[in-house]
């Protein structure tokens, strides 16, 4: 009976030992609360987030732990604690703030939350400072303060941009929106444009290659424009007035407000804006260089928690745009030389559902996610002539274009421990595109749809190594109808690929890391955004249309990097260093054929070439003496080459004065580009903000000749720089008024040789998208 009694006391000593002890605590910065602040416990799958007013709770059992502490701007921190069996003092924890950024938590490296500093691929992030620093309106206004990042301008009618990533052109860049592939072909054209940054929380960027994870077209990598979630009480107005040269003026009006539930279980954002800007001419004939646009977009973004173990998301995105460009704005365009009238209805929408177990070692998710867009369009004029049969062209030039992309999946994450994971999803991806102009019997009626399965390990085999280890499946099924004029042109095609991926992380200290990486990406034969988009040239349309016997494109992507971290006392500083190498195999080429059809359009006829390669060096410096300045420097060295010398131009034999034009060179790649970003806190109230892009010299292809003829020219290089300055006040404290002024473009670095008249070569167009720009800026609301 002593035996069992004892027993049972042990049992109870044991049972009552193991009783979780509540642990309360709080994180601060400079004394105030950090709201929404991440608490783990290393090696258990225990966690939580701070209130609004900085407090967290976890329950523990007694001994030692390690906790983890990541807050977005701020040094992630780990403390050691040592739990006794009574009830445990309260912490008081005080965060440094992260002045460069690199303990950011992203998403795109790995499909999972992962910090910035210890993901083996290299993800910069543009954040909604940098756009604000440069005065973004869209998407595209930001893009460049990024190493390897380079958005262009294509067409003086249009304003079709397009954002290329390590020398290569913007078909190869993957655009995610909230980590989905929905961003598609049609909107590659315009999209740039079309997104506010007012939606967005920041974008993230992955150079080379992310097929494994993305799919077929990340072959250049990835751009994931993360949109803004609900996480305080908050509202805010923003308006903005700029003038073009003093000849044109745009404006801009934001709005958003969020509002989240005091048990953070439940949040609601919307946002709206309207924009107009008028058309510019920069050299007086006439025609525009930048086009006429008004851009309507509202949106909303919320989630729910039924439990702390699971979320449901939703977000909506609407966007309405209209632009023009040509000649004589006023008229309607069958009347005039020239004219590309856009007329964009586009609706972006999403839900998931994400699933904790209890132990947080596993977690499901399930997503769809589409995107719509209808689109009325006229490409086409008189071309300068007056005759019958050029007015019943011009009538015939109105076009409908009709786009859908849809994906849906689910993805499961098993968390063997803190630093060793299993990524596996399925996934489905369909792209319905629909591009119609019966004057010119132009049809684009195509079909892709892709059915993929994808498996990542995150592994750290020592303490100074992580590795990913990757691979996606994807069986892609197109069929397509291609018509111009008199031709026809027909696919069918199924193709099943398998896009490993490898790379690795080594951390030789605390402040030394170095990366390495491979990656393959393939690309099926089907239309893309240069497809889509139509120019004009010798007052006719210039169409392309895919060849006969274009197959697969396939790439091998491989990086290597050096990044040097160091705090020298309060100065924080960053250094990276870069190489990268892409091997292209059958890349997709645009070759003008010299050829114009009945209807006198020029035509261009998509082929595959024998071969390219894209290598380079990627730099950047960041330093940070005090939270009151901060520079960050970055500049990329390059050379984007065809294995021989590539057909750009086919010419006629019975037009003697015109010959075949080669290069080995890509077109519109400079060897030499990079950009500054420096913000200055000179008062408590005043900030100055000094950003910059340089563009080197590059051949740029001009058209000479109505049949289509070009001409390489060397451009000249480019340095854009631009300046803010923005003045802050209280009326009290829950009411913030931000005024600002500056100038974009303070040299006036811009094109000075643009083609003229009705006849010009539209996509002769090269360097700063603005000229000088004044602006200035109210901002107001309680953010």
């Amino acid at each position: 009976m002593k035996k069992i009694s004892l027993l049972f006391c042990l049992l109870s000593f044991n049972v009552w030992c193991q009783e979780k002890v509540k642990l309360q605590g709080e994180i601060l910065h400079q004394e105030e609360g950090v709201a929404f602040a991440n608490v783990s416990v290393l090696n258990q799958s225990i966690g939580t987030a701070t209130d609004l007013q900085g407090n967290f709770e976890l329950h523990l059992t007694p001994g030692q732990h390690i906790l983890k502490v990541q807050a977005i701007g701020f040094k992630t921190q780990e403390i050691a604690i040592d739990i006794d069996n009574k009830n445990a003092k309260k912490l008081h924890i005080s965060l440094e703030a992260d002045l460069l950024g690199l303990d950011q938590v992203v998403v795109s490296a790995t499909r999972n939350r992962i910090s910035k500093k210890e993901t083996p691929v290299i993800v910069n992030v543009i954040s909604n400072k940098i756009f604000r620093a440069a005065q973004s309106i869209s998407l595209a206004d930001g893009l460049n303060f990024q190493p390897g990042v380079r958005v262009e301008t294509n067409c003086q009618n249009c304003g079709f941009t397009q954002v290329r990533l390590n020398g290569l052109g913007g078909e190869y860049t993957q655009i995610l929106v909230n980590s989905r592939p929905v961003f598609s072909a049609l909107n590659g054209v315009y999209g740039l444009e079309q997104i506010p940054v007012s939606i967005i929380d920041r974008v993230e960027v992955v150079r080379s290659g992310g097929s494994a994870l993305f799919g077929a077209n990340a072959i250049a990598g990835t751009v994931n424009v993360i949109t803004k979630d609900p996480v305080l009480n908050q509202w805010e107005v923003q308006t903005d007035f700029a003038s073009i040269d003093a000849k044109s003026t745009g404006r801009v009006i934001n709005t958003s407000a969020s509002i989240v539930s005091d048990d953070l279980n439940s949040g609601l954002s919307i946002f709206g804006t309207s924009r107009d800007r008028q058309s510019y001419d920069a050299d007086q004939d006439g025609f525009t260089e930048i086009t006429a646009l008004t851009n309507t977009s509202f949106g909303t973004k919320a989630f729910l928690k039924t439990n702390e173990y699971n979320r449901i998301g939703i977000d909506f995105t609407a966007i309405r745009e209209y632009r023009r460009g040509g000649d004589r704005l006023n008229l309607a365009p069958q009347f005039t030389d020239i004219t590309e009238e856009l007329d964009h209805n586009t609706l972006f929408a999403g839900a998931d559902y994400q699933q904790f177990s209890k132990d947080y070692k596993h977690e499901f998710t399930g997503y769809i996610s589409m995107q719509h867009t209808d689109r009325e369009s006229f490409y086409g004029g008189l071309g300068g002539g007056r005759t019958y049969a050029d007015s019943i062209a011009a009538n015939n030039a109105f076009g409908n274009t009709k786009d859908l992309a849809l994906v849906a999946g689910t993805k499961h994450v098993y968390a063997f421990n803190d630093e060793n994971k299993l990524t596996t999803g399925i996934e489905y991806q369909r792209n319905d595109t629909q591009d119609e102009i019966n004057g010119y019997n132009r049809l684009i009626d195509q079909q892709v749809n892709n059915y993929s399965i994808y498996s990542q390990l995150e592994w750290k085999p020592i303490q100074k190594i992580t590795t990913l280890i990757g691979a996606r499946l994807d069986h892609v099924k197109l069929t397509g109808l291609y018509t111009l004029a008199n031709i026809r042109r027909a696919a069918d095609f199924t193709q099943t690929e398998i896009n490993p991926r490898l790379t690795l992380l080594y951390d030789f200290n605390a402040n030394l890391q170095f990366r390495g990486g491979y990656a393959r990406g393939f690309r099926a034969p089907q239309a893309f955004n240069e497809d889509l988009h139509v120019s004009s040239v010798g007052g006719e349309p210039q169409f392309v249309i895919l060849s006969d016997a274009l197959e697969s494109e396939y790439s091998n992507a491989y990086t290597a990097s050096f990044n040097y971290t160091k705090y020298f006392k309060k100065v924080q500083t960053n250094f990276l260093i870069e190489g990268f190498y892409t091997q292209i195999n059958n890349p997709f080429t645009i070759v003008s054929t010299g050829s114009s059809l009945p209807n006198g359009s020029i035509l261009e006829e998509t082929r595959n070439g024998e071969g390219a390669q894209v290598k380079g060096i990627n730099t950047e410096f960041s330093i940070s003496p005090s939270k009151d300045f901060y520079l960050q420097l970055g500049a990329t060295v390059q050379e984007s080459r065809y294995k021989n010398a590539q057909v750009l131009f086919e010419a006629d034999p019975n037009t003697p004065q015109e010959n075949t034009v080669f290069t080995k060179q890509f077109v519109r790649a400079p060897d030499v580009y990079g950009f500054l970003n420096a913000n200055w806190q000179l008062l408590p109230s005043t900030r100055l903000d000094v950003t910059g892009s340089y563009t080197g010299s590059m051949l740029v292809p001009r058209v000479v000749c109505e049949t289509g003829f070009i001409r390489l020219n060397q451009s000249e290089s480019f340095f854009d720089l631009g300046s803010k300055i923005t003045y802050h006040f209280d009326i009290n404290p829950r009411f913030h008024v931000e005024l600002s002024g500056g100038v974009k473009n303070i040299f006036n670095a811009y094109q000075d040789d643009f083609d003229q008249g009705p006849t010009r070569d539209s996509d002769y167009i090269y360097g700063p998208a603005l000229p000088r720009t004044y602006f200035i800026g109210l901002r107001f609301g309680d953010f």
